[in-house]
C-alpha cells in the first residue's frame, strides 16, 4: 500500500532524561506505517532549522520515508515537553506551540496534489491545519484523520464529510458518550470510526456494526505513541482487505509493543542547549 501522511511533527523532549525523540501524529503514522509494511510511505510537513529539525529529517531518511516534499523554514521545530507518571503514562507539560508550523501553514500546489493522488491513503490530524484542503483532496484519495480529544460539534461538521477513517481519543468518555460520538460521525459521512480508550481498549464501528478490542497486557515503559501505533497498524491491515477484527487485534499488539520503549519509535538523542 502507498501511504502518505501530511502535517504535524515535533520532537518530544523528555526533560528528566535530557533527550529528544521524533514524534507528532502525522510523522509517527508515516514512520510506523512503513515499519508495518507499507510499500511506500511519504511525509509532507514543515520543519525548522535547529537541532530538533535536523534530528527529525535524519530520522525520516533512516526510516526510508519519502521526504521529497518536506518544507524547511528558519525557526524552531515543534517541541513538546513530556513527563511520565508512575504508570508510564505520558503527560505533556509544555510546548513551544508548534514552532514554525504555528505561523507557516502548509500550502499545497497543484504539483503537490498530483503527487498526493499517486498514493492510496492519506493520513492527517487535527494538529495539521489541513482542513481547508480536505474537500479537494478527498476527490482524489481516501483520507484518515485523527481528531484526538480536541474536536467540537462544529469541527466535526466541517471535517467528517471528507474523512473515510476517523480516530478519536476517548479515555475520558463514558461508553454511552463513545456510542453517541460514533453515531454522530457516521451521520456526517465518515465510514469507519474508532475510539481508543487507553486501558479500556477500543470501540470501532463500520456500517453501524460495533467492534470491541481489549488491550494486550504488557510491561509499560512509556505510553507515548501507542495510539499512533494502533492507527498505523489498523490502516495497514484494514485498508487492503477490510477485515476489521483481524486489523484491530494486530493494532492492539502494535500499541502494546510501543509501550515497551521510550518515544513513539525510538531515536532518542541528548538535547543540545
Amino acid at each position: 500500500m502507498k501511504l502518505i501522511a501530511i502535517g504535524d511533527n515535533v520532537v518530544d523532549y523528555y526533560k528528566d532524561r535530557g533527550e529528544i525523540f521524533p514524534g507528532g501524529n502525522a510523522l509517527n503514522v508515516a514512520v510506523l506505517g512503513k515499519r508495518y509494511q507499507a510499500d511506500v510511505s511519504s511525509y509532507i510537513g514543515i520543519i525548522g532549522n535547529d537541532q530538533a529539525a535536523d534530528h527529525v529529517r535524519q530520522t525520516l531518511l533512516l526510516e526510508k520515508i519519502d521526504i521529497s516534499r518536506l518544507r524547511q523554514a528558519i525557526g524552531p521545530n515543534g517541541e513538546a515537553i513530556v513527563s511520565l507518571n508512575a504508570d508510564g503514562d505520558r503527560v505533556f507539560v509544555g510546548s513551544n506551540k508548534g514552532g514554525v508550523q504555528a505561523y507557516m501553514g502548509l500550502r499545497l500546489t497543484d504539483d503537490d496534489k498530483a503527487y498526493i493522488a499517486r498514493h492510496e491513503l492519506l493520513h492527517t490530524s487535527i494538529y495539521s491545519n489541513l482542513e481547508h484542503e480536505l474537500p479537494e483532496l478527498h476527490k482524489a484519495i481516501r483520507i484518515s484523520f485523527d481528531f484526538s480529544t480536541r474536536w467540537t460539534p462544529a469541527y466535526l461538521e466541517r471535517v467528517c464529510p471528507y474523512v473515510d477513517y476517523g480516530f478519536f481519543s476517548g479515555s475520558d468518555l463514558t461508553e454511552d458518550e463513545c456510542h453517541q460520538l460514533i453515531q454522530q460521525v457516521h451521520r456526517l459521512g465518515t465510514k469507519v470510526v474508532g475510539v481508543t480508550r487507553g486501558a479500556q481498549g477500543a470501540i470501532f464501528s463500520e456500517a453501524d456494526k460495533l467492534y470491541r478490542q481489549e488491550i494486550v497486557p504488557t510491561e509499560v515503559v512509556d505510553t507515548l505513541g501507542a495510539g499512533d501505533s494502533f492507527i498505523a497498524m489498523f490502516l495497514m491491515k484494514y485498508h487492503p482487505d477490510g477485515d476489521m477484527q483481524a486489523a484491530l487485534g494486530q493494532a492492539s499488539v502494535a500499541a502494546a509493543q510501543t509501550c515497551g520503549h521510550y518515544g513513539a519509535f525510538g531515536y532518542g538523542v541528548p538535547k543540545v542547549g
